[in-house]
């Protein structure tokens, strides 16, 4: 009977001092395995351990012993000191996501380096191209110049040669002019000789 009143005490005491309060999601300290116990208090069996970094629930927490109830993530309740819980996700979770982090930003610069690649890739076609177009106009332009030193030289050589024509015929054409004078010269000379009854006529009227 005796008993019996010690252990109602005790749940009532429990039941008093501890703080209810809706699930809250903890996580064990980073340290090694932490030993929980049946209640809130050192004085309580210890009834396993949790591992490092786990998540938890915190169910209740009892501000005397400063202890709180947890679930883990196997559906079991323990007592645990509410110093090791944390708020903050442990490193158990925290560096697998840090490490998804770091492989996502190396796949961005990977494909970052891989876009740029290709675009400096197409620049540098584009430029060939560029520099394939400036060379063959230069070499066209280059073409034209001796196409227009040959036009020239042509023109000289015609003009030259529409001088000579020119000269030639001015010549024959005075050739031609002092041919007839000289024949007109030489007619007006020979024909009072040659026509006899025009000098008769002459010494008659003189």
């Amino acid at each position: 009977m005796h008993k019996l009143r010690l252990v109602c005490f005790t749940l009532l005491t429990l039941s008093v001092s501890a703080t209810v309060h809706a699930e809250e999601k903890r996580y064990i300290s980073d340290e090694l395995n932490t030993w929980v116990r049946s209640g809130p208090g050192d004085n309580y069996r210890l009834v396993g351990t949790v591992d490092a970094g786990e998540e938890v629930l915190l169910l209740q927490s009892n501000p005397e012993t400063k202890y709180g109830q947890i679930r883990d993530t196997n559906g079991r309740t323990f007592w645990i000191p509410l110093a090791q819980l944390s708020t903050e996700p442990s490193l158990k979770v925290r560096v697998p996501d840090l490490q998804n982090q770091v492989n996502s930003l190396t796949e961005k610069l990977n494909n970052i380096d891989a876009t740029w690649n290709d675009r400096t890739a197409e620049m540098q076609k584009k430029v060939a191209a560029s520099d394939s177009i400036i060379n063959s106009l230069k070499d066209e332009n280059q073409s034209l110049k001796n196409q227009l030193v040959v036009a020239q030289k042509k023109v000289e050589a015609a003009n030259i040669q529409l001088d000579d024509k020119q000269r030639t015929i001015i010549m024959q054409w005075f050739m031609y002019g002092g041919g007839v004078a000289g024949v007109g010269l030489l007619l007006g000379l020979l024909l009072p000789h040659i026509i006899p009854g025009r000098k008769r006529k002459d010494r008659w009227m003189n």
